[in-house]
């Protein structure tokens, strides 16, 4: 008989505030994880429990609740009260005595409900899906997201970095993995958060924390060195292995270190990220440089001590592509691995594996874990809307030919990608040997600035020939130099300020139908890339039904639609009716 562990990462109360996740466990393995936000519907699911990713994972086995052995979570909130003394601090300073007050007795209640009543909430809301509600079992936030690196990495020894806004109390650290697991080498508590940094530089900039920081990381490439701004920005911070960023993070948000650059820089904070000056993509650059630094001497310093060249990352700011390019440039570091889902909704794989022996976790190959629909499903939504579609005998080449012609296609496809990367199963695809395709693709498809790059899928056997150092690379997270005579091959898949790109390497073992496609792409053009970007319009996650595919499709200037082999372009469908909305089942 099969034994069950849902491990899932909450929104609410103590369990953080953004990217719920679940993921279910069976005999050990990972069978199924989802992030809320691709069911809700809203982008990051903030202050949500995951109610329906959980059930989606019940669903997918065919169990009820009662049928989990048991439940773990991402968090443990006694942990909190290592820091109590800075969230007392933070209600004293508030204005106000009755809002002082009651910031205070926030702060009493929370650590309260931390000590004694940790998972009342939580049981609760699970009781809604099915009694008796199974044992519940808490786990360090930080410890989970170094389970999630390390323990899937396929290394027997490594050096761990978890570094994100804040888990109970911490928000960098770094860990010791070999096969007896992880051990806690050096912590650096909150608020001195590299996350909390870059976010304020985020919010500074116009974006939000917590959705923006990728897009000023994108943005740095654009800037360039600026010793006034780097001499402020360092007369705020201290940088490397013993960096100190709290005279812009010493409070919870950003809305105090969004003060502090108004006052040091002598500008107000941008209210909206449209066109960009020259000093603003300066100071993206800048705080790009500070971030590389300060961790780049984490891991060298750390590494050495270590005894070991292996190197795992997890944490939202592992999700920065330009810092895990210079880290994997390192000659300290000879091997590296990020997990694919770094950011919170990842925790929930951290938390199912961190009591497994590593050396008994597989290797991570796919983020191919959530729903999937068959094609009785797709035709009767095609069908019950009276939406033409064809069924071309080989669909991989007939969209090869599109895609070689100039089309933009939507590729629906197996089951749903977790994390923030489309990795062919839900993405929008065009051809990368036309700059034109990728403002297409920004202009009338994602309806977002045009300066942003996109990155490209490739055949895993043309790494060394279109990437300098290239090595596998299947998730997407990482940045690299691209050869410089093929840059005029795949212009539209580079980044336009430094000819960088973020691959994804495809093998037919990992996604047989997906290294088919651009295998006949190849075939046609003598090129074995297509640009890849994630399926779904400007804000919104990416999709995960087809009803979902089909609106957007009709939202946006697509051409083509692939669901699984039923293809619809926007011609044909206007032939019997284009729907102003597509009834889902």
């Amino acid at each position: 008989m099969s034994t069950y562990t849902l491990a899932f990462k909450p929104a609410i109360g103590l369990y953080g505030q953004h990217d719920p996740s679940a993921a279910l466990f069976e005999d050990g393995d990972l069978v199924f994880a989802v992030e809320e936000e691709r069911l809700s519907r809203e982008k990051h699911a903030v202050d949500t429990f995951p109610e329906r990713a959980i059930r989606a994972a019940l669903d997918y086995a065919s169990i009820d609740l009662p049928a989990v052995d048991r439940v773990v979570l991402p968090y443990d909130p006694s942990l909190r009260s290592n820091i109590l003394s800075h969230y007392v601090r933070d209600a004293v300073r508030v204005d106000g005595p009755l809002r002082k007050l009651t910031a205070i007795e926030n702060v009493v209640k929370t650590q309260l409900e931390s000590r004694f009543a940790p998972t009342r909430r939580i049981e609760s809301r699970l009781a809604d899906i099915g009694t008796p509600v199974p044992p519940i079992e808490t786990r360090s936030h930080h410890a989970s997201h170094a389970a999630s690196a390390f323990h899937p990495s396929g290394f027997d020894e490594a050096l761990v970095l978890t570094v994100d806004a804040k888990g109970e109390y911490d928000a960098t650290v770094v860990w010791h993995g070999d096969e007896d697991g992880l051990e806690r080498v050096r912590t650096y508590e909150h608020p001195n958060s590299l996350g909390l940094f870059f976010a304020t530089i985020t919010e500074y900039l116009g974006y939000r924390m917590f959705n923006g920081e990728g897009k000023v990381m994108g943005l740095a490439p654009y800037g360039e060195d600026n010793p006034d701004i780097e001499a402020t920005l360092r007369s705020l911070v201290d940088t490397g292995v013993d960096y100190d960023v709290t005279e812009l993070t010493r409070r919870w948000g950003t809305g105090y270190g969004v003060r502090r650059l108004e006052d040091a820089f002598g500008r107000d904070r941008k209210d909206t990220p449209e066109e960009f000056t020259q000093w603003e993509r300066d100071l993206a650059h800048t705080a790009q440089k500070l971030l590389e630094e300060t961790v780049l001497d984490i891991v060298e310093r750390h590494a050495e001590v270590a005894g070991t060249a292996n190197l795992t990352l997890a944490g939202g700011v592992a999700l920065n592509c330009k810092l895990n390019k210079r880290l994997r440039e390192s000659p300290t570091v000879d091997e590296m691995f990020v997990q694919p889902v770094a950011h919170d909704a990842g925790l929930a794989l951290g938390a199912g594996l961190l009591d497994q022996r590593p050396s008994e976790v597989p290797t991570m190959e796919t983020v191919y874990h959530g729903p999937s629909y068959d094609a009785d499903d797709i035709r009767t939504v095609l069908e019950t809307n009276k939406i033409a579609y064809s069924e071309p005998d080989d669909v991989e080449r007939h969209v090869a030919e599109r895609l070689a012609d100039g089309a933009l296609v939507g590729w629906f496809n197996g089951r749903l990608e977790l994390g923030p990367r489309a990795l062919g199963n839900r993405s929008i695809l065009a051809d990368p040997r036309s700059i034109d395709s990728r403002d297409r693709v920004n202009r009338y498809v994602k309806h977002r600035e045009e300066w942003r790059p996109f990155a490209p899928s490739m055949l895993e056997g043309a790494v060394e020939e279109y990437l300098v150092d290239g090595e596998r690379a299947p998730f997407m997270i990482s940045a690299f130099d691209v050869r410089p005579e093929k840059r005029d091959e795949i212009p539209g898949a580079l980044h336009p300020a430094d000819d960088t790109t973020r691959p994804q390497t495809v093998n037919a073992r990992q996604n047989p139908r997906y290294h088919r496609l651009i295998s006949e792409f190849e075939a046609l053009t003598g090129v074995p890339v297509v640009l890849n970007t994630s399926f779904n319009d400007h804000a919104e996650p990416i999709v995960n039904t087809p009803t979902e595919a089909l609106k957007d499709f009709f939202g946006m200037g697509l051409d083509v639609l692939v669901l699984q082999d039923m293809v619809v372009t926007k011609t044909d469908a206007a032939i019997k009716r284009e729907p102003r909305s597509v009834q889902s089942l």
